[in-house]
């Protein structure tokens, strides 16, 4: 079966691939402040977080399993069981984080204008985003999919030939295909949602993002196949912070290694992911604990 193919694949690339609110101005802040990378506004510090009994973090509202609404109108998915957690251990409560909705394309911005503490929407690790950003250790791994209608299936790029990917901007799939496939027609979009309002509707024959998300997109919309399951290289991704940010980035890397011990990105991926992808993923292909791939 095709989608069975797809963890063994993606532990064969990992194998090869990976071995070779609005902060206030303050004192406290000179160290973020002077390495901040052309940032609007000073993120808040670690005691000013704690000060506020609250922490925003930005995550996607149309990334099913990773960050979405449900149909009772609240968010869930794998990155906000992240964020509550970290909440949690924070502040005291899971009711502590402040959840702010980003786009693909906006998450940067959001960091730079301190409007979240924290991106967690999916965020890979690039060497261009961390000129602009602060990333933590990871807690996922990932690499590019394509997803296409079973009447016309895409299995290779030179399927793509006269044909139109959809893509969302600001991710890995814009800047992939855009350096390495120019020839291809790309169709762009702001949200999520669009681009597969788009697929559905046949204005684009394909939609490439990371292969997690369009396998389970493919499970859920019957008639729709992942043909190319791993595409490009094979990545991390993980929280970010503002550049400078450094108390709570080395918090965040500390809570990350501590929740390695207890397994919990393997609690995360039973709770949120598994009843989505049953047995079709293999979660030692995706999940990192304690921020070692």
């Amino acid at each position: 079966m095709k989608k069975k193919v797809f963890g063994a694949l993606l532990g064969v690339v990992m194998a090869a691939g990976i071995l070779a609110g609005c902060g206030q101005t303050g004192g406290t802040k000179e160290s973020a402040a002077g390495e901040a990378g052309g940032a609007s506004a000073q993120a808040r510090t670690l005691d000013e977080i704690k000060e506020a009994g609250t922490i925003k973090i930005g995550v996607f509202s149309d990334k099913n399993p990773f960050g979405y609404v449900d149909s009772n109108g609240e968010i869930q998915g794998y990155d906000v069981y992240f964020a509550k957690r970290m909440a949690k251990d924070l502040l005291g409560g899971e009711d502590k984080v402040e959840f702010v909705y980003v786009e693909a394309a906006s998450r940067v911005e959001y960091l730079k204008s301190a409007k979240v503490d924290v991106i967690l929407a999916n965020f890979t690790v690039t060497d261009e985003r961390k000129e602009q950003v602060d990333f933590a250790l990871p807690y996922m791994k990932v690499a590019l999919g394509v997803v296409s209608p079973d009447a016309s299936l895409i299995e290779d790029v030179a399927d793509l030939k006269d044909k139109t990917l959809i893509v969302v901007k600001g991710t890995t799939a814009e800047t992939y295909f855009s350096q390495n496939h120019p020839e291809v027609k790309l169709l762009k979009f702001d949200e999520y949602q669009e681009a597969y309002d788009a697929l559905l509707d046949g204005r684009g024959d394909a939609f490439s993002t990371d292969n997690t998300e369009v396998l389970a997109w493919a499970i859920q919309n019957k008639g729709f196949t992942v043909g190319i399951e791993s595409i490009g290289n094979l990545d991390t991704i993980a929280p970010a912070v503002q550049k400078g940010n450094k108390e709570l980035l080395d918090w965040i890397n500390s809570e990350i290694e501590t929740l390695g011990k207890e397994q919990f990105f393997h609690k995360n991926f039973e709770e949120t992911l598994k009843p989505v992808y049953g047995d079709e993923i293999d979660p030692e292909n995706l999940v990192v604990e304690g921020g070692q791939v």
